[in-house]
């Protein structure tokens, strides 16, 4: 009996060990979703938006390293995809997203609930190609599947509802899905340039990015030779900044004045699988040995005089025994020094004396991380909590930390801890989510409790959206637009059946994260925190100072001196 187009996408699906599909249903998706059900090998993670869909499969990806799939019903089922997909796409997270259409006989008749679907994903996607035949099929889907793992980014398969449901011609997988993994690396020439570029420096400092990730005793090698200290991305955090003697933070707008110094100190900068964005925070007059696996990133960011194009493990293996062991440690020991002092410095701020209100949100980042298991996958919204996040969680090669972080969208932790807590039933997941990030999908608290996932939400409950509030104060505006109204978020998970507790007392905080985190089952915790606490760059600009006076002034003459008052307040403008 012949097989339907949606039986043979499913059972391409499965070929390529894809255990899940995240979605939400539609009646043009009913022909996939009615196979995933009679497979009964892949799981349908049922969210309440198309947006956790997509960043919860991409949160997947990225943690597992393997193909994850999502998946929306025509129109806004589609386009309720495209934030998530665009942070797949920014993240490098290998994702196939299966987009139904209106029926075939009614494309380009302006039909209920019609788009364009090819022209809707170009934008953020590798591939995106419709399935109009039965003899595409599964063709077109192992191509997409197979650019998705390529490229390490987001594939699109188009299928009208109607022609999923036809009969397909070719019934079985076309190919054999095994380990397709290779590696790059480097001409010898290359390597050898490299090298003599490094060893003609005194003070080499190393960037090391995401494409660190499985390279750590390399790096350690590496760094180690060149006596060099590591600056590190907010990418590449869980995979670089632990059991290392070399790492002096980060740099760039969230980063620390250690990792700031570091960079512009040296006179050779190694880059390290990074597409570090901020061209401002480069070093000036340094040469720079760039590794990386894509050619087209080579000196986007900065000039480079030797760009090595390769896996970054395989080029520091055949790199490090070209390197001369460097004797004079003071770069190091200068830049190690600073970022202790600067360690102390901010751990000094993670403090939290009872009945002082509002809670520092720096003191609750910090029980978060004493208190999270040894193995948590933590995931983090944009803004203050990305900053919170970088600076006090501390990784030890077992944690991971996802976030927007080079898509920057609101409203990613909820989404990407479904998708972490889905693939990795047994790790605790704590999300550092926002009051603005938490209300913009709040819908999905209750996939929370539908689907049993255990995710433990903590809340930076300061009623607004703060980043944004430091920027227009930096640029010299009254603050506009950016205050929130926010209920007790604990009262709304206990009525989405979550465990759900509000604390506006430091002396509370601890007792309440433990039981939440050792509560069996999901659980939101509503912590009042301080709207006016400020996040310093690692370096301040005459424009940034003009800003802040600026906005003093306008704020003064608008008769709303009292946010003056409580920034003095804060233990961060002193």
């Amino acid at each position: 009996m012949a097989k339907k187009i949606a039986e043979v996408l499913v059972d391409v699906l499965a070929q390529y060990n894809v255990e899940r599909v995240y979605g939400l249903p539609g009646d043009s998706l009913n022909g996939i979703t009615d196979a995933i059900r009679v497979h009964g090998k892949i799981k349908w993670v049922h969210v309440r938006h198309e947006e956790t869909a997509a960043f919860a499969a991409g949160a997947d990806a990225q943690l597992t390293g393997k193909l994850a799939v999502c998946a929306g019903s025509c129109g806004p089922g589609n386009t309720h995809l495209i934030n998530g997909l665009y942070d797949c796409y920014r993240s490098r997270a290998p994702v196939l997203a299966i987009a139904a259409q209106i029926p075939s006989s009614e494309i380009g008749s302006s039909y209920f609930q019609e788009t364009h679907p090819e022209l809707v994903f170009a934008d953020c996607s590798v591939y995106s190609e419709t399935i109009s035949h039965a003899s595409q099929v599964p063709r077109v889907i192992e191509i997409a599947i197979q650019t998705a793992l390529a490229r390490q980014s987001v594939a699109v398969v188009i299928i009208p509802g109607d022609v999923a449901l036809e009969d397909a011609e070719e019934i079985s997988p076309r190919v054999l899905a095994t380990e397709m993994g290779s590696t790059t690396r480097p001409t010898d020439a290359a390597l050898r340039v490299a090298a003599d570029i490094l060893n003609g420096g005194e003070k080499v400092t190393i960037l090391a990015g995401a494409g660190c990730a499985g390279a750590h005793a390399e790096l350690m090698e590496i760094a180690g030779r060149l006596k060099a200290p590591i600056v590190h991305t907010v990418r590449s955090k869980d995979v670089v900044a632990y059991d290392s003697p070399y790492d002096v933070g980060l740099t760039g707008l969230i980063g620390f004045s250690s990792g700031y110094h570091a960079l512009k100190a040296c006179d050779v900068l190694l880059m390290l699988g990074t597409d570090f964005p901020y061209r401002q925070f480069y070093p000036d007059n340094a040469k720079v040995v760039q590794v990386d696996l894509r050619l087209e990133q080579m000196g986007r960011r900065t000039k480079v005089h030797a760009a090595l194009v390769g896996d970054v493990k395989e080029t520091i293996r055949l790199l490090s025994p070209l390197v001369r062991e460097f004797t004079d440690r003071s770069h190091l020991d200068t830049a190690t020094d600073h970022y202790r002092k600067v360690r102390k410095d901010l751990d000094a701020l993670a403090v939290g004396k009872p009945g002082e209100k509002p809670i520092h949100p720096q003191y609750v980042a910090k029980l978060i991380d004493d208190l999270a298991a040894e193995d948590a996958v933590f995931t983090c919204d944009v803004g203050t909590l990305t900053v919170w996040a970088a600076r006090y969680l501390h990784m030890n090669g077992k944690r991971r930390l996802l976030g927007s972080f080079n898509h920057g969208s609101m409203a990613n932790a909820l989404p990407q801890a479904i998708g972490a807590q889905v693939a990795y039933p047994k790790r605790q997941v704590v999300t550092l989510s926002g009051d603005g990030g938490i209300s913009m999908l709040l819908g999905d608290l209750l996939t929370l409790h539908q689907m049993k996932l255990p995710v433990k939400v903590v809340v930076f409950s300061n009623n607004s959206l703060a980043f944004v509030e430091l920027e227009m104060k930096a640029a010299g505006f009254v603050t506009f637009g950016t205050g929130l109204y926010d209920p007790n978020l604990a009262k709304i998970a206990e009525g989405a059946g979550i465990f759900g507790v509000h604390v506006d007392d430091p002396a509370d905080l601890r007792d309440a994260l433990a039981k939440a985190f050792a509560h069996d089952g999901p659980a939101l915790v509503d912590v009042a925190t301080a709207r006016q606490e400020l996040s310093m760059p690692p370096t301040i600009t005459y424009e940034q100072v003009k800003g802040f006076s600026l906005w003093a002034i306008r704020t003064v003459l608008n008769g709303r001196g009292d946010e003056l008052v409580d920034l003095a307040r804060t233990n961060l403008w002193r």
